[in-house]
């Protein structure tokens, strides 16, 4: 009997859950504008430049291979405990 409603309770907030990423046609409210131009900026960000992440924020995936073994330098600052 729990069952059947614990399923539709969960279904329901995942459709709740699904609508929430939806970002398309983003636009400010009436009467509003985007916010001003930075500092040394030419012109004004458009709403899709400033949704954009930067190379900073989501850094890209370096896939490069380790082409050959190589024995690591010394660590100065490995030393051992103090007696």
């Amino acid at each position: 009997m729990k069952r059947p409603i614990v399923m539709s309770l969960m279904l329901g907030a995942v459709l709740a859950l699904a609508g929430c990423g939806a970002a398309n046609g983003l636009k400010p409210l009436e009467g509003n504008s985007l916010p001003v131009a930075p500092l040394g900026a030419t012109e004004t960000p458009t709403a899709k430049q400033l949704l954009t992440p930067t190379t900073q924020a989501r850094p890209d995936r370096s896939d490069e291979l380790l082409r050959k073994s190589e024995a690591r330098r010394g660590d100065d600052f490995d030393l051992p405990p103090p007696n």
